[in-house]
């Protein structure tokens, strides 16, 4: 436990905890309006789309090379 010897030292520590409690509310707003996007509709059509392209393409080669 910290012992403190003045009210200068005391302050000083309650501003920097109120500081990082701050930081860490600003990190939870962003995290929460990253995960909102992420969850949106369009979001989830882009990534299948790109998932959808990358197989078939794969599929295509596949089968072409055994074609030969």
């Amino acid at each position: 436990m910290k012992t403190y010897t003045t009210f200068t030292d005391i302050d000083n520590d309650l501003k920097l905890h109120k500081l990082e409690r701050d930081i860490a509310w600003e990190e939870l707003k962003l995290i929460k309006t990253e995960y909102k996007q992420d969850l949106e509709p369009l979001n989830w059509i882009s990534t299948a789309l790109k998932l959808t392209g990358k197989y078939s393409f794969i599929a295509m080669i596949r089968n072409w090379l055994f074609k030969k």
